[in-house]
């Protein structure tokens, strides 16, 4: 592992205004004039402060959303899709921009190109697709159909670790639908969600449409989803939290979608083509720090191939550079505090249950390193599956390596946990895959490669405590619509 550093510059950019949240078309400040700081984790300097919004907030951007609903509603849908396609047009503009912001707030290394732009241009080609279908009548004189309509004023929720991406694919299927929408996006990092709603009323999405609450979880966070006149929630984060919200939903019979956590199992037969698994599997925990729910944080291997994967594992891992979001490395410093000692600690149980660190465990060793909340990329051998760093999401670059005797055992281990979210499987037999893919129980299954990679418009979500109900796909903008249906007799007919 490479480690590299030097002092980054503070946030500046045109697309942000210091101290402000979205609220009705008007960028205001909260109703307590208290704020957060916001801070760069590679060296815990304040980048920005934001709104410490509360219930009053809230309430004021519900009304707002409300206001606009009606006129957003009747819009037509052609309408409203060419908005969305200039507002994808605006983030790819400005994706450099969007790019540095969110870089800062997450702490992550480049990625390359913004997937925003192509993300919101597919969900924006689903807006005219929303149709109803007709139905048989008994009569002739009677004609049956269903309306899609959308709900109202709904909620949305998102984490910290992906707040671009996460902003547009929940808001841009919703308001796609009709809806109006209240945001809450997580205090350490709300920039880009603030960034990207500007951008929004720059390409004409009228005001209250998008409302952007900034404030904590326990605040303004709960407040969204125990609001009587929100009729829909979405939400990505922990099972804890995703909990909490769904009990709060259920107090106003509200439905809800829940994208929860992972503890994604990476399946490797004795067939596999090592040359192409062990870069992804690498890449696949160190990406964002390993601060993903479709990190794929558990390795399961044949034991003919073990050895063999274990020291190619720990050679790529040791090649992973690290350093702040402006250096061309790849691989940052985790979000906050403590997510750090979060990790360090599941490091710590790993080692007293008995699992054997191969690579990494450590805090990186430097002065440069010591105001930042980095870690080394680590691996661990030895791993029973019923240890605790094998079971639990620890949301950091910790890979757990697994030994099993065969196809039927790597199944059982691969869906022993609680989760359900991703799965990978690496073998260049045809009819295992088939078989792996059936029997995993993951919302999504990779074969030969990426976790989720390859797919445009593929549904996402999870099984089990990986939550319900999907996002991205081409029914996305369907979920946030609720179905009425009609039955229609001319004015002139009589009962018969």
């Amino acid at each position: 592992m490479t480690i590299t550093s030097d002092t980054p510059t503070s946030i500046d950019s045109d697309l942000l205004v210091d101290g402000v949240q979205l609220i009705g078309g008007d960028w205001v400040a909260s109703s307590s004039g208290q704020t957060i700081d916001v801070i760069n984790p590679a060296n815990r300097t304040l980048l920005a402060q934001v709104p410490r919004g509360n219930a009053e907030d809230v309430e004021a951007a519900v009304q707002a959303a409300e206001k606009a609903f009606p006129a957003w509603r009747d819009l037509n849908a052609t309408a409203r899709g060419r908005l969305l396609f200039r507002w994808a047009d605006l983030i790819e503009e400005n994706a450099a921009a969007l790019d540095e912001i969110e870089r800062q707030e997450v702490g992550r290394p480049s990625w390359g190109p913004l997937g925003s732009p192509g993300q919101l241009r597919f969900i924006a080609g689903q807006t005219d697709k929303v149709q109803g279908v007709s139905l048989p009548t008994y009569s002739p004189d009677t004609l049956g159909f269903t309306l899609r309509e959308p709900f109202g004023v709904v909620g949305g929720i998102i984490p910290w670790n992906a707040p671009g991406p996460m902003f547009v694919t929940e808001v841009g299927a919703a308001i796609a639908a009709g809806n109006t929408i209240v945001m809450k996006p997580a205090e350490d990092a709300p920039l880009t969600p603030l960034a990207l709603a500007k951008l929004a009323l720059q390409a004409g999405i009228p005001a209250g449409v998008i409302n952007v609450v900034t404030g904590y979880g326990h605040e303004a966070g709960a407040a969204i989803p125990a609001h009587p006149r929100i009729r829909r929630m979405g939400f990505t984060g922990s099972p804890q939290t995703g909990a909490l919200v769904m009990a709060a939903c259920a107090k106003n019979l509200m439905p809800l979608h829940l994208e929860l956590g992972g503890k994604s199992p990476q399946v490797v037969l004795d067939d596999a083509a090592l040359d192409a698994a062990v870069p992804s599997m690498v890449s696949g925990i160190t990406l964002n720090t390993g601060q993903i729910c479709a990190a794929g944080s558990r390795v399961i291997v044949h034991r003919s191939i073990h050895a063999e994967l274990v020291d190619r594992l720990a050679a790529q891992m040791q090649t992973v550079t690290v350093g702040p979001w402006h250096q061309p490395v790849n691989m940052g410093p985790l979000i906050n505090e403590k997510q750090h000692q979060r990790v360090l600690s599941y490091i710590e149980l790993g080692k007293e249950a008995g699992a054997e660190i191969v690579t990494g465990g450590v805090v990186p060793v430097g002065e440069a390193y010591g105001n930042g909340f980095f870690v080394q990329p680590t691996l661990f051998d030895k791993v029973d599956p019923g240890m605790r760093i094998a079971q639990e999401e620890i949301f950091g670059p910790v890979l757990s390596v697994i030994v099993v005797d065969d196809e039927q055992e790597a199944i059982e281990v691969a869906n022993s946990t609680e989760y359900g979210l991703v799965a990978s499987v690496w073998t260049q037999d045809v009819g295992r895959a088939v078989r792996m893919s059936r029997a995993l129980q993951a919302g999504q299954v990779a074969v030969n490669n990426a976790l989720g990679a390859g797919v445009i418009g593929g549904p996402f979500g999870g099984y089990k405590n990986s939550g319900f109900g999907r996002t991205m796909g081409a029914d996305s903008v369907l979920d946030w619509t609720q179905i009425k249906t009609v039955s229609m007799r001319g004015a002139a007919s009589q009962a018969r």
